[in-house]
């Protein structure tokens, strides 16, 4: 039985480009916007996690439309503002919410993106799929709790590794460092649709239990963390560097960085 969403006020546009389809217990979330992507901006990050923060589903999905989970932030509307704010709302929630969160990766997942699918409890990736720390080709650091999602999975050194080189991590490897769960090639979707159904018919309670024990242990200072990349970010975003790296981004050419 299809059930009706309770969705936040946002504009039409933020509508058709996050989706939201609740239905016999799973609530799937979709970025829509395959022309760019998948690329988000704070208003669609906002409307996910009200979605996340306010669901009665057993399990919540999220996924990106055709061939991308997402390429992170949208430069281009960064004039829509609220994208690092908004992007650590979302992450909260999924870390927060009792019910299981599932990221289905179907493609690059990178920034803002890969701290969402880090951030679900169950992530199983395409093949095709890589992830990717890109803040810094852009004179950034990561954020959305990335400096400790990361490091909680993988450790110090290969966290460093990711977040100062900013290389793709194929999926493959991703599983392989254990990362994430599982890569998977064309049986992706019904990998995918198994598990969420089982998901769906568990005990939710001991989910809740499970999982509010196991992020206690290991995501202990997330919040902590969510304000410092915020702070830091924030200060980041006047300096020369950052300002060539973006405008380098938009122009399709090298970044020139000079250290300031």
């Amino acid at each position: 039985m299809e059930t009706t969403v309770t969705e936040p006020e946002s504009s039409p546009d933020t509508a058709s480009e996050l989706l939201l389809h609740d239905a016999e217990g799973v609530l799937t979330i979709t970025i829509n916007r395959p022309q760019v992507m998948n690329a988000v901006d704070g208003a669609m990050l906002a409307r996910a996690a009200e979605a996340v923060e306010t669901t009665d589903a057993r399990v919540v999905v999220v996924t990106g439309a055709g061939a991308a989970f997402s390429a992170g932030a949208d430069l281009r509307r960064l004039e829509r503002g609220g994208t690092h704010e908004n992007g650590n709302r979302l992450v909260r929630a999924i870390v927060a919410t009792e019910r299981p969160v599932v990221a289905a990766v179907n493609g690059p997942a990178a920034g803002i993106a890969m701290s969402v699918a880090l951030a679900a409890d169950v992530t199983v990736a395409h093949e095709s799929a890589y992830f990717l720390q890109a803040f810094v080709n852009i004179g950034l650091m990561p954020d959305g709790g990335a400096t400790e999602l990361l490091a909680a999975s993988v450790g110090r050194a290969r966290a460093a590794r990711l977040s100062l080189l900013g290389e793709r991590l194929p999926a493959a490897r991703a599983a392989e460092m254990g990362l994430i769960d599982r890569c998977c090639g064309d049986d992706h979707a019904d990998q995918v649709a198994e598990l969420v159904a089982k998901l769906a018919g568990g005990p939710t309670r001991a989910y809740a239990a499970t999982k509010q024990a196991m992020n206690a242990t290991t995501l202990r200072s997330l919040d902590e963390t969510l304000e410092r990349e915020l702070r830091l970010q924030r200060e980041l975003a006047d300096t020369a560097d950052s300002q060539e790296g973006i405008q380098a981004f938009l122009d399709k050419r090298p970044a020139r960085f000079e250290g300031r």
